[in-house]
């Protein structure tokens, strides 16, 4: 089965397999992209919500690869989705991928190119430039705000 991000959706992804999608991508689209998902749905596209324990479980798996500040809640939940359908994502969101990668969730890209290594990013802090493997609001040191760092 393949689980269709809003991308799938603007790219005209096309599958001869089973898709299924979340009600949180139909409420990103608008135009005729959402008429798409309308009528993907319509044709047999199964609407998945995801239990809460799976949601749980991708935040700890984005949360580890640093990746939890840049997901937004559909991209959480449509990676939960995946994870429980033994599904393949359909996505070109780098983030989701690495998310993806550290669950073993197969991932299909639409329009990219898909991530080549999974990434546990770091966090570098502003001010005194000290690095830290987990994500924190300020710098212990000095208090300045961190960011996120390619760990490479």
């Amino acid at each position: 089965m393949y689980i269709l991000d809003s991308s799938a959706f603007i790219n005209e992804y096309h599958t001869t397999q089973q898709t299924a999608s979340i009600p949180m991508v139909q409420e990103e689209l608008e135009g005729e992209h959402a008429f798409r998902f309308d009528a993907m749905e319509g044709s047999g596209m199964h609407i998945h919500i995801p239990r809460d324990d799976a949601v749980e479980k991708v935040r700890r798996a984005a949360d580890h690869t640093g990746d939890l500040d840049v997901l937004s809640d559909t991209d959480i939940r449509l990676i939960a989705s995946a994870f429980e359908l033994d599904g393949t994502l359909v996505t070109d969101d780098y983030a989701m991928q690495n998310v993806s990668d550290r669950l073993d969730v197969s991932v299909e890209v639409i329009a990219q190119d898909g991530i080549e290594e999974q990434r546990n990013w770091s966090f570098q802090c502003a001010g005194c430039g000290r690095e830290f493997d987990e994500k924190k609001e300020r710098c212990p040191i000095c208090g300045s705000p961190l960011t996120r760092k390619n760990p490479n």
